[in-house]
């Protein structure tokens, strides 16, 4: 390991920093959740809708190992809590 590479700052995952910026000032809404199915690599993936101000957005998530503990939160047709980014509605997330 060269000396430089002790100093660097270690990069932060991408997806776990956008989650924590919505967490902190994301707005709450609510999101129907439309279905879960499973993706190429064995994860379960959440397809949710919601609207912000009279527009529809339909999005993707994968589960996390907390929310994959609470399988009856994201049957079809359920109503669950959202985050989303005010100045792009479009970047948002399940709770």
């Amino acid at each position: 390991m060269s000396l430089l590479a002790r100093f660097r700052r270690k990069k932060e995952d991408p997806e776990i920093a956008r989650r924590a910026m919505l967490l902190r000032a994301g707005r709450l809404g609510e999101a129907t959740v439309l279905g879960t199915d499973m993706d190429g690599d064995g994860n379960a993936m959440l397809s949710f809708s919601y609207s912000i101000g009279g527009v529809d957005y339909q999005a993707f998530q994968r589960l996390d190992a907390e929310q994959l503990l609470r399988p009856r939160d994201y049957l079809p047709g359920a109503r669950v809590a959202l985050r989303y980014d005010p100045r792009r509605p479009a970047n948002s997330f399940v709770v």
